[in-house]
């Protein structure tokens, strides 16, 4: 029943993530990089979370990975956004983004043992499957300025690595 539950929030969170993908077209690139902060946040809260709940390696070794690399990533983002002396723009996708989390991380917390590894794993998958679309889709084609473009570009390749990464465990933990 809690793995229903954890599917149901999950697919919620990514609907509402996936039918406002037309609208984050019309970003700006200074709301579209709050967005990627947004979602390296989120995926560092998950990562945090995973780590206090789970005691699986495999899962903290990669729960580790994505605290290091979306924290290496905002940091970009922050340094080019002050280089440009910009500040990124809160919008309603960020807003979305951080209310379907919510979401994730109250079914998260209900989880234990395998039954967490698997839901966490499986988030971890659709979450970087669908966020990497937007990225590649959505996101990099509208993007105005060259830097801004080049670092969701950086941040894409590594992301795709994550994809992957997610795949492999969600195939082990459910062999």
């Amino acid at each position: 029943m809690k793995k229903t539950i954890s599917v149901i929030a999950i697919s919620a969170a990514l609907c509402a993530f996936q039918a406002s993908a037309q609208d984050v077209a019309d970003l700006n690139d200074l709301e579209m990089a709050h967005v990627a902060y947004t979602a390296d946040n989120i995926d560092i809260r998950y990562a945090h979370m995973a780590l206090a709940l789970s005691s699986n390696p495999e899962i903290h070794a990669f729960a580790n990975t994505m605290i290091s690399d979306h924290t290496a990533v905002n940091e970009a983002a922050l340094g080019l956004l002050d280089k440009l002396g910009a500040t990124a723009q809160d919008n309603f996708f960020s807003q979305a983004l951080n209310d379907g989390a919510e979401q994730v991380i109250n079914n998260f917390s209900n989880l234990r043992g395998v039954e967490f590894d698997i839901a966490y794993a499986a988030n971890e998958l659709a979450y970087h499957q669908t966020v990497n679309d937007l990225v590649e889709h959505t996101m990099i084609p509208n993007i105005d300025n060259d830097e801004v473009r080049a670092l969701f570009q950086q941040g894409l390749e590594i992301f795709k690595i994550h994809e992957g990464h997610a795949e492999m465990m969600v195939k082990e933990l459910t062999e």
